[in-house]
Order: C-alpha cells, then structure tokens, then sequence
C-alpha cells in the first residue's frame, strides 16, 4: 500500500511539471505586409500562468499607430492580434515588453519583412527590448537557436522522458552514449528533412506515437529479467535510432513556431541541434549521476527508483497517448 501511495504522488507530481509543458515562453511576432510598405501585422501569445498575460504589454515606437487587438484564449495562453501602421520602417528601431522586468519567464521575438528577411531573438526580464536589424546576424542566430534547442529539449517533457527511459533501461556509460548518439542522428535526420519540406507528416499522429515510444520503453524497464534481454536491450541503437526518427517531427513541430531566418538558415539548423543536443547529455549526466549516487548508498534503492521511475513515467505517456488520441 506505502509503495502505491508513492508511485501516486510520483505521477501526481510528474503529471503537474507535464502539464507546465503548455508554460512555453511569450510568442511576439511582427510580420510586415507585402502590399502596404510601414504596416505590420502583430501576434502576441502571453502564456496565463507565469504572468506575462497580466503583466506585460509589446511597445512600438510612438510613431506607430496601433487598431483594436483582437483577444482569445489558446490553450493555456492569452492571444491577441492587430495591426500597426508606423511612419517609417522598423529597421533599425527597438520593440520593447513592458512589464517583463517583473516576471520570471522570457519571449521570443521573430521578424519578417515583407522582402522575406526573418529575425529571431530572445527577449528576458533582463533584457526586454530588441533592435530590429536590416538583416539577420549569423551570431543572434547562433544564440537564439541554440538556446531554443536546450529550453525545447529540457522544457519539451516527452523527448526528455524518453532519454531518460533510454538510461533507466541500459547499464555501462558507453552504451547509454551510443544509444543516445543514435538517436540523435536520427532525430536530426528527420528535422532536417521536415524543416526544408523533404517530408510532411501530420502533427497529432505524430503526438501520440511519440506518447506511444515512451510507453513501451517503459514496459520494457519493467519487465526486463537477468539472462532474458528484451529487445531494446539486445538493440538498443536500433531502437533509439527508429524512435529517433519519430521524435525528430516534434522538433521540427517545435521549430516550424519560430521559422528559420532567410539566409542563415543551415545555421539555425546547426545550432538548434546543438542544443538539443546539449540539453540531452544534461539530461543523461544528471541522471546517471542520481542513478550511482544511489547504487553506491545501497544497490537495491537504485534498482527500485529505476522501477519507481519507470511506473511513473509510463503512467503519464499512457495518459499523454490518451490525450492525444481522443484530441485528434
């Protein structure tokens, strides 16, 4: 009954950071119109819960006449839309989120022009305002995408259950490296050929198989048996690299909400790869070193925190795999 109890409040407790997946940062988008030079169509999405809904406000320069924005409520956020008409281009002029100073979450910003040129930058309580530029900067690029990736990977809970179900289930350093090198190689593979529209796959689907991989990893952990290897186990680069391919469309997904910058668009690539990349090996440092610490305090409590683990991760892909069926 105790060991019920805490897989309960474990899932409860997964079930509230899952659910904090919708807190994704503020979404400010200024498109300009092709027909009418000076004028631009703005989107802002204010996620409720981590105030920038309540609190923060998008400023424009004051030569910049504004209509009524047009509200709603997306899913967890606040969504409004309006236009704006300025005296003259906003090259080379500063947007700023009033109020973000006060908040703890960030917001990002992309730019089109109307000659297609994109800019993408990370606005934070720290640093609220951005400077739109007459083309985009390789190295804001860099930055930007790059922290996209790891905020994506480690605020993006179902590939980071999924890495983690990938340690669980394996032993040895070098095993749980190459298995997450293949699934790397196969989710960037995928993002690649998504982003440059290779390959078009329909999003809910792809959800709930995403959902659908995590679970069964999860029952792999669970019924796994000395001198009876599962199939993940005798393949585990097989099956990372395969379900690799899968997850690669919920980064593209991911990606496709920001847009690539015209002309830096293999660096966008690059570098959001990269931080992916760098969130995964956070991900599996800091698991792997749970993982010892506890083996070395007694070997039984890491080998019931693995099933702990798993119990509740499955619990929440089968109830993400429901969701998402049912939503489609």
């Amino acid at each position: 009954m105790i060991r019920f109890l805490l897989l309960l409040c474990l899932a409860t407790g997964f079930a509230a950071i899952a659910r904090a997946d919708d807190l994704q940062p503020g979404y400010l988008e200024i498109r300009e119109r092709e027909a009418v030079p000076h004028q631009y169509k703005i989107t802002w999405k204010a996620p409720i819960r981590p105030g920038l809904a309540a609190r923060v406000v998008p400023i424009f320069p004051r030569d910049c006449v504004a209509t009524e924005p047009v509200r709603s409520v997306d899913a967890a956020a606040l969504l409004a839309r309006w236009d704006i008409d300025c005296g003259a281009t906003l090259a080379g002029r500063s947007v700023r989120l009033s109020g973000m100073e006060n908040t703890a979450a960030d917001a990002l910003l992309r730019y089109q022009s109307a000659s297609g040129i994109t800019q993408a930058a990370r606005l934070t309580p720290g640093n609220p305002a951005a400077v739109i530029l007459q083309k985009a900067d390789r190295w804001q690029v860099a930055r930007t995408y790059f922290v996209t990736g790891v905020e994506h990977i480690l605020m993006g809970y179902d590939h980071l259950l999924f890495v983690l179900c990938l340690v669980l289930l394996l032993n040895g350093a070098w095993r749980v490296a190459a298995t997450v090198t293949a699934f790397t190689i196969a989710h960037s593979l995928t993002l690649v050929a998504t982003t440059l529209e290779l390959i078009s796959v329909p999003g809910p689907p792809v959800e709930a198989a995403i959902a659908l991989s995590i679970v069964f990893l999860a029952v792999e952990i669970l019924k796994r048996k000395l001198g009876a290897p599962r199939l993940s186990e005798r393949f585990p680069w097989v099956v990372a690299f395969l379900f690799g391919l899968l997850h690669g469309f919920g980064f593209a997904g991911a990606l496709a909400e920001i847009g690539l910058p015209q002309g830096e668009v293999p660096m966008a690539l690059l570098t959001f790869n990269l931080g992916v990349e760098a969130g995964q090996l956070v991900i599996v440092a800091g698991a792997m070193l749970a993982l010892w610490a506890l083996h070395r305090v007694h070997a039984l409590y890491a080998a019931r925190a693995q099933m702990i683990s798993a119990y509740a991760i499955g619990s929440i892909a089968f109830m993400w795999l429901l969701q998402r069926v049912l939503s489609a």
